[in-house]
């Protein structure tokens, strides 16, 4: 990966006797930092000399230690300018600029005076992001955050583009309204999906998206989560004041850590257009460059997938279509003949995408465990490495490379992570030995260690592993119900795409999804990493399989892509062999939609 960069240690400060000011590099944005009476971290940021957010208080709140909150003074401040130009390993751009200004103010409290505090803060042209580092030191080794209190105090009512605040799942429905009439207690309501725990009626996710009456558009998010909980935020409706609230554990606390170590980074990106939001590399900058040094091997890929018919009802994930049957005693199975996944099937599928171009064939419920596995909290279900007696995992295997096709192996969890930890190794090994080099891994149902939820700090480094793990076997990884992306997929750039939204299956089982849903995702959730949304519904009039159903899309088909509707002629779809139950989707090259 060549990579061309510029370091200047040099002051781009403007210093007075209670604050600090830098310009971004272009000088549209400026970020101002002060000390307020009490000794509290504020900063102020500014755009085309337009306030976006006013003065604003930061804080990190520990457990049984005296926080880093007030009475502090400025130790130091160091500053400097860097402008490099660095090579995804995929993505819309051939080469990303990398231009900053850094602020990194060291403070001190004279109550606790062993410890060091640094707020560091990296000024765009487009935005700013800024994170809180506990240097190691002989004052601070271990320690638990209680609470996180960082402020986004904005200027106005702004019409905002949400979905509720929740510890355990990001599949709700877009809201629009002003930022005083949200309501997140619409996230408990929402029965369709399974595993929630809404926090409350002022709460919302990030990225959040806003729009000011004057015109300026606003977009809050964070970058490289990594070792600490997501960020929710709670909403001060009668001031519009906005405060990070962070995924507890299983006994409210929030994050573990042990010095040296850091904060993700808080994200801020603004433009006077909308389209401006979404061309920012800030997040995908602010994330370190790629673990992997040899990515020969990761491929962005556009599948067809054994999944959809399961959704509408035609085939079932499980052999035995039951749900008492034993996890793991093959010999109480008895085929139901509404089984999706056997040879035969997938075999129907690979012909097709080798026929059609696609590369690869996601194959869903392929392995023992389906029978028993939702809803019930229980740890042993999957072992993801036994096939059902239906599918010839050795047979497939050879029969894809004949045709030119990658089998994506499914590992749905049911939310028992320990039990996938346990499996994760054994898996990879089935996984390389019989050719299969991309996997789709599934966290539906509640978290077991029991009392975690998926976006909390235990979740966070699991998605984690899974992505470091994969990587060492030179295996793709796709991640449905994770926590949400933040650039993490320039560091592991096998990471190719995420769910962690309100996904197309919905519309086969559920309310459905709006049609502005689509036109406000890629504001939203697209700003942190690719979605694996699967427009590709090739059937999506929902009567042709219940008369009593009816699509929320447009019609016809203008929610898909272009190149799907283009497939669909050149395919002469359906085929016999596939009927209209196929989709297509892909590991996505893209970071936009």
């Amino acid at each position: 990966m060549r990579k061309l960069t510029f370091i200047l240690a040099s002051l781009f400060i403007v210093i007075t006797a209670s604050s600090q000011s830098i310009l971004s590099p272009n000088g549209k944005t400026t970020l101002t930092f002060a000390l307020n009476a009490a000794g509290e971290p504020t900063y102020r940021l500014a755009f085309n000399k337009k306030e976006v957010v006013q003065p604003s208080r930061m804080a990190v709140l520990l457990k049984e230690q005296p926080s880093f909150d007030k009475g502090f003074s400025i130790a130091k401040i160091d500053s400097s300018a860097f402008d490099e130009t660095w090579m995804p390993v995929w993505g819309e751009s051939r080469s990303i600029r990398n231009r900053y200004k850094e602020l990194a103010v060291s403070l001190r409290q004279a109550a606790v005076p062993d410890r060091l505090f640094i707020i560091r803060f990296r000024l765009y042209d487009e935005g700013l992001g800024f994170r809180y580092e506990f240097p190691g030191q002989a004052g601070l080794v271990h320690f638990i955050v209680s609470d996180e209190k960082t402020e986004f105090d904005l200027t106005g009512d702004h019409k905002t583009f949400w979905i509720p605040g929740d510890y355990d799942s990001n599949e709700f429905a877009y809201n629009t309204s002003k930022l005083s009439e949200v309501n997140g207690l619409v996230g408990g309501a929402a029965n369709e999906i399974h595993a929630r725990t809404a926090i409350g009626a002022n709460f919302v996710q990030t990225p959040l998206m806003m729009k000011s009456a004057d015109g300026l558009y606003l977009n809050i998010h964070e970058a490289a989560l990594v070792n600490y909980p997501a960020m929710n935020l709670e909403i001060d409706k009668a001031n519009f004041k906005l405060t990070s609230h962070l995924v507890p554990d299983a006994v409210g606390n929030k994050a573990y850590l042990q010095a040296p170590c850091h904060t993700p980074w808080r994200t801020i990106i603004v433009a006077d257009k909308a389209t401006d939001i979404l061309a920012s590399r800030l997040i995908l900058n602010l994330n370190e460059p790629s673990k992997i040094t040899d990515v020969t091997w990761i491929k962005p890929t556009k599948y067809v997938g054994v999944w959809w018919e399961m959704h509408v009802g035609k085939s079932t994930w499980d052999y035995a279509g039951t749900q008492s049957a034993s996890t793991w005693d093959l010999a109480t199975l008895k085929p139901s003949g509404k089984h999706g996944a056997t040879t035969k099937r997938v075999k129907d599928y690979i012909d097709f995408a080798s026929e059609h171009g696609f590369d690869g064939v996601l194959v869903e419920g392929w392995n023992t465990g389906w029978e028993d596995w939702f809803g019930k909290w229980e740890e042993d279900v999957f072992d993801f490495v036994t096939p059902y007696p239906d599918f010839d995992i050795a047979e497939l295997s050879k029969y894809a490379k004949q045709k030119g096709v990658k089998i994506i192996m499914h590992h749905e969890t049911s939310g028992s992570v320990t039990n996938y930890e346990r499996w994760m190794d054994k898996a990879y090994d089935v996984m390389k030995k019989y050719n299969y080099d991309a996997v789709k891994t599934g966290y539906v149902g509640r978290i077991i260690p029991r009392g975690e939820h998926h976006d909390g700090q235990w979740m966070v480094n699991h998605f984690n592993r899974v992505a470091a793990k994969t990587a060492e076997r030179q295996i793709m990884l796709d991640a449905h119900e994770p926590v949400r992306p933040t650039g993490l997929h320039r560091t592991y750039p096998n990471w190719l795409a995420c769910e962690a939204a309100r996904g197309n299956e919905f519309n086969a089982w559920s309310v459905g999804n709006p049609p502005d849903h689509e036109t406000i995702l890629p504001f939203t959730r697209l700003m942190g990493g690719p979605m694996d949304y699967t427009p590709g519904i090739f059937q999506i009039k929902m009567n042709y399989f219940d008369p009593n159903k009816k699509s929320r899309c447009t019609r016809p088909l203008r929610s898909n892509w272009r190149s799907i509707s283009q497939c669909i002629a050149r395919c002469k779809w359906p085929p016999t062999s596939l009927k209209s139950t196929s989709s297509t989707s892909t590991l996505s090259s893209s970071s936009r939609m």
